[in-house]
């Protein structure tokens, strides 16, 4: 019995319907099927089912094409009712494998870290995807304390369809914790008409504490513009490491893990791929608001060292106020690859370096810095799965191996993944 999805979708009806047995998963949040011969990556399906697929993106000259499925034909052990039907076919980004049984999107993630360090390092690893606590329960909704959204031509609040600027209005966003959606509805975030196309930012600590709402960038309150001169743009974390509870100021539209258990989680997972480090020295690069920095603080203890190094200024400016306390902390700013290639850096060599690039991945200037530190053992906290792969392979021109790759699922319903690789010479 076949089973058509999203019947309200607003694809071109004018593009062609193809049918497609589907094979592997891809990086990116499709599987690749083949159609007269070429290359078709097809979304909102799984590998094994036979579907009725809309063509999105063609051209005779194009390497590949693009589709989704919309029909399902013969369907997949691993298909259930979709968490966010919102998110199916030309629906809202950000939830593409919303269709997918909670174990399969993990057995999808780890596949394709497994295919980009075999296709890019080389390597032949069996790589585990975690669950994060509480995901399971929750059937992997309601864990991100920060969303974006935009508004429609209409003034909807929502979000644009994947690979296009259209965008797709909403009623709610099924992914956001609670803190979040009590924001939403106490400032009438997808009741109220907004200006077509603007910025909604919505941030709530998992605690709950001081949720901030950004229009524009501009602190929103009560259902106004805040323009007191002095409006808060930060909020307050807490995180739980090693049995010590520890404080960060954030600013509300910089970098912080989206998950609600990510920040104790990857910290966790960070000191235990560190090792003991007492007394050592550890550099902490792409530091941030510091996540990591303050826990690897109380590892090293006061006759230690960590050296932290972040290019976003606002991040430096709370992560030294986080770190007041922390004597052994040395915090720099710049560019990572300019601040280790000064002669006057901080730290000449390392016992070990932790590093949490961007999205983009360290890149080669970064790795033979942090080669040139000398150290033992790196442990690198990744986004992306391919960027990873890449960076392993320069740092295997170093003399580096991997001595583990671990896979957290901290991006549920979405094709994106969390890696730690720990690296040793």
């Amino acid at each position: 019995m076949s089973e058509t999805l999203n019947p309200t979708s607003t694809a071109p009806e004018s593009q062609p319907l193809v049918e497609l047995e589907v094979g592997p998963v891809a990086h990116g949040g499709h599987c690749v099927a083949r159609h007269d011969g070429r290359v078709v990556f097809v979304r909102h399906t799984l590998p094994g089912e036979r579907v009725l697929a809309r063509i999105t993106e063609d051209g005779e000259t194009a390497k590949f094409w693009r589709a989704d499925a919309v029909e399902i034909l013969e369907p997949s052990a691993d298909r259930v009712p979709a968490a966010w039907p919102a998110a199916g076919p030309s629906g809202a980004g950000g939830g593409e494998l919303s269709h997918v049984s909670l174990p399969a999107q993990r057995r999808w993630k780890a596949a394709v870290l497994q295919e980009q360090l075999k296709r890019l390092a080389g390597l032949d690893l069996q790589v585990e995807v975690e669950a994060a606590p509480g995901d399971d329960e929750r059937g992997g909704l309601g864990y991100r304390t920060r969303i974006d959204l935009v508004a429609d031509e209409k003034g909807r609040a929502g979000m644009r369809v994947f690979r296009s600027h259209d965008v797709v209005a909403l009623d709610e966003m099924p992914l956001a914790s609670p803190e979040v959606a009590a924001l939403a509805e106490a400032e009438e975030v997808f009741t109220r008409r907004w200006r077509p196309g603007t910025r909604l930012e919505l941030v709530a600590p998992a605690g709950g504490a001081d949720p901030i709402l950004l229009v524009d960038g501009v602190v929103w309150h009560s259902g106004h513009i805040d323009r007191r001169p002095h409006a808060r743009r930060a909020v307050t974390e807490t995180v739980t490491v090693a049995g010590t509870e520890h404080s960060y100021r954030v600013a509300a539209d910089g970098f912080w893990q989206v998950h609600r258990e990510a920040p104790a989680l990857l910290a966790e997972a960070v000191l235990r791929a560190a090792g003991p480090i007492e007394e050592a020295t550890v550099v902490d690069l792409y530091s941030g608001a510091g996540l990591f920095t303050l826990p690897l603080a109380d590892a090293v203890g006061e006759t230690g060292r960590v050296v932290a190094i972040e290019g976003d200024e606002r991040a430096v400016k709370d992560a030294r106020r986080n770190a007041f306390e922390k004597p052994q902390v040395e915090l720099h700013h710049g560019p990572v690859e300019k601040v280790l290639a000064a002669k006057d850096h901080a730290a000449p060599t390392a016992d070990v370096v932790v590093l949490d690039p961007p999205r983009t991945g360290a890149g080669r200037k970064v790795v033979d810095a942090v080669a040139a530190l000398q150290a033992p053992r790196v442990v690198y906290v990744a986004c992306d799965p391919a960027a990873l792969a890449r960076d392993i392979a320069y740092f295997a021109e170093h003399g580096y191996g991997v001595e583990s790759v671990t896979g957290y699922d901290l991006f549920p319903h979405t094709h994106h993944v969390e890696a730690i690789a720990v690296l040793t010479r």
